[in-house]
């Protein structure tokens, strides 16, 4: 069966692909949104902290024998108190600055982080196996589904919707808009409104090395592997709406599902397609799709 003249099954896995692609995009903007959303920064470093999770990930295996499913737990967390310090000893002394000190800040955190490893490991990738529980393909009868490919959309999806979840319906999560919104208000009801200001900063980061070893079988794990993402990423984040989870996740997943469409009818546009729909969004939605108007 053919649509448009392509086969069913290669525009299938053209779609699977971009759904993954998809995903990672979902997981990263995700990210940059709740450290926006919530501490007003714009967190350039985030593709260095979603290399140092794949990173990290390769050096477990390597240097200690450690599986996949350890490191996917652990790369999060060393990530996350990273970023920790990164907003105690940096980030907090420019809330009240402009954006732009943000941007730089990150930025060269970004070279800085980038940088070590360079010159470490160089810029040719670190090879890293698929997991064995997660190796093969399943034959679903229209298509052939890689399992790793699967398991990378179903736990983005899982996580992406816990995340809205947690900030959007539940009282830590309204705790957090709050003290962003109003810090001396919030910390009136004794809440360490500092503390979850630096906690948030650290979960976002968390879920960029998260996003970093769920790809580090998928993309040739590399120091430069970051900026391959990363101004895609901040893409998604500005059509879904600066700020806005949801929008993030909803815009990530489907430009990735665009992106994937895109290759297969017209390969040459591939590359700019994002940018080309957030050129209209801007134009004719300057606060995003999700975003609120001022």
């Amino acid at each position: 069966m053919d649509i448009f003249g392509i086969p069913l099954p290669a525009m299938l896995s053209q779609l699977l692909l971009g759904l993954v692609n998809g995903a990672f995009y979902a997981m990263l903007s995700l990210g940059l949104a709740v450290i926006f959303g919530l501490l007003n920064v714009i967190n350039f470093a985030h593709g260095a902290l979603f290399m140092l999770g794949a990173v990290l990930a390769w050096m477990g295996m390597d240097y200690f024998g450690l599986n996949y499913w350890v490191m996917l737990a652990l790369a999060p967390v060393i990530v996350g108190l990273i970023g920790v310090v990164i907003e105690k000893t940096m980030l907090r002394w420019i809330y009240k600055l402009d954006h732009i000190y943000g941007l730089l800040l990150t930025l060269g955190i970004t070279l800085v982080i980038e940088g070590v490893f360079r010159s470490i490991y160089g810029v040719s990738g670190l090879p890293y196996s698929t997991p064995d529980a997660l190796s093969g393909a399943t034959d679903l009868g229209f298509m052939i589904l890689p399992n790793y490919r699967g398991w990378v959309v179903a736990a983005s999806l899982v996580v992406c919707l816990a995340t809205w979840y947690l900030i959007e319906k539940t009282k830590l999560g309204a705790y957090l808009r709050a003290g962003t919104e109003n810090p001396k208000l919030v910390e009136a009801f004794g809440i360490n409104v500092p503390l979850m200001v630096t906690l948030t900063y650290g979960f976002g980061v968390a879920l960029a090395a998260f996003a970093g070893v769920l790809a580090a079988p998928v993309i040739q794990i590399s120091p430069l592997m970051g900026q391959n993402l990363i101004i895609v990423v901040f893409a998604v984040v500005v059509i879904g709406g600066m700020g806005s989870i949801m929008g993030s996740i909803v815009t990530g997943l489907g430009l990735g599902v665009i992106e994937g469409l895109t290759k297969v009818f017209y390969p040459e546009a591939s590359s700019t397609v994002v940018f080309f729909i957030m050129v209209i969004v801007l134009l004719l939605r300057p606060a995003g799709l999700f975003g609120r108007e001022k």
